[in-house]
């Protein structure tokens, strides 16, 4: 049993990596069950896996599988959450309790990544975007658990900035008002997903993983309670037209309107709509992002090492 937690399985690989103060990258299982089709997803969660270890840190994919947390997936646990796709529970904070008790598997969002990577001791995460404040919030109060986890655990969350789905002013006045840092790397506006910029400034500009690693330094030294959510634009040569991409992201939200789709199914609808409409573009510079995160992840991991 793990005296952190009865619930936890911590994969051998990662805990050698944390007993010897050694860099590891926690990765979401989401992206895999919800966020791809089979093949693909399976495909790039090994290969984000197999380029955190080529950056000389340890990647820990992380699910609920059997009723299990897992800091760290097997190569036939991440095959297997992608085969099974949709038929995987999409878990966040609410959701962990039952799929414990019922023995049950479920996709990890970025909220319950950052749970069990801090239960485990994994201080970094990459991932693609995070969840924020839906357009319409202001009836529909809908806001990702993602902001409310960042708001209460220290982890540093690497992405391409918010999805672009969503009201990214009102995403980072939320922040704000939590009092989160909103880091970009190379940048001095919010990225918006598939596209470099949205308008939107962030808090700070850095601009080495090393300057990353001392503000994260900085805030666990002072005893702060939040998370650090550092965006980090997609490459400009996967970069989309902000006309094509605005484009396709207001048919599939009126679209998703029509047919009632809310709550925790909104995201996943609109990213595959979004595919669709785009010939598969979008699928291809999601995954590109995702690659460019855990680079970033990994040299930060390290220099926090160091």
């Amino acid at each position: 049993m793990n005296p952190v937690n009865p619930y936890l399985d911590i994969a051998p690989e990662v805990a050698e990596a944390l007993a010897a103060g050694k860099p590891v990258v926690a990765l979401e299982s989401t992206i895999i069950s919800h966020g791809m089709p089979w093949p693909q997803n399976a495909q790039t969660a090994l290969k984000v896996e197999q380029l955190i270890r080529g950056e000389g840190a340890t990647p820990a994919t992380i699910a609920v599988i059997g009723g299990r947390l897992k800091a760290g997936c097997s190569r036939e646990e991440i095959e297997y959450l992608g085969r099974q796709g949709h038929a995987v529970a999409k878990a966040s904070r609410r959701d962990l309790p039952v799929l414990v008790a019922r023995g049950a598997d479920g996709a990890c969002t970025v909220t319950t990544t950052m749970m069990i990577a801090h239960m485990a001791g994994i201080r970094v995460f990459a991932t693609g975007g995070i969840g924020g404040v839906h357009r319409g919030a202001e009836t529909t109060m809908d806001i990702s658990a993602d902001l409310e986890e960042l708001a209460q655990t220290p982890v540093m969350v690497i992405c391409a900035g918010a999805k672009s789905i969503l009201d990214l002013g009102l995403t980072l006045e939320y922040l704000e008002t939590k009092g989160v840092p909103v880091l970009g790397y190379g940048t001095d506006e919010l990225p918006a997903f598939y596209t470099r910029t949205s308008g939107f400034r962030v808090d700070y500009r850095v601009d080495t993983p090393e300057e990353l690693a001392a503000a994260f330094r900085a805030q666990r030294a002072m005893g702060l309670k939040t998370g650090m959510l550092v965006t980090n634009p997609i490459p400009a040569q996967y970069s989309m037209d902000k006309a094509v991409i605005d484009a396709a992201i207001d048919a599939a939200v009126a679209e998703a309107k029509t047919l009632g789709i809310h709550g925790k199914e909104t995201t996943p609808f609109l990213l595959a709509k979004i595919k669709d409409l785009t010939g598969g573009d979008s699928l291809d510079s999601n995954i590109q992002l995702v690659f460019n995160n855990a680079r970033l992840a990994a040299r930060t991991a390290a220099a926090l090492c160091r």
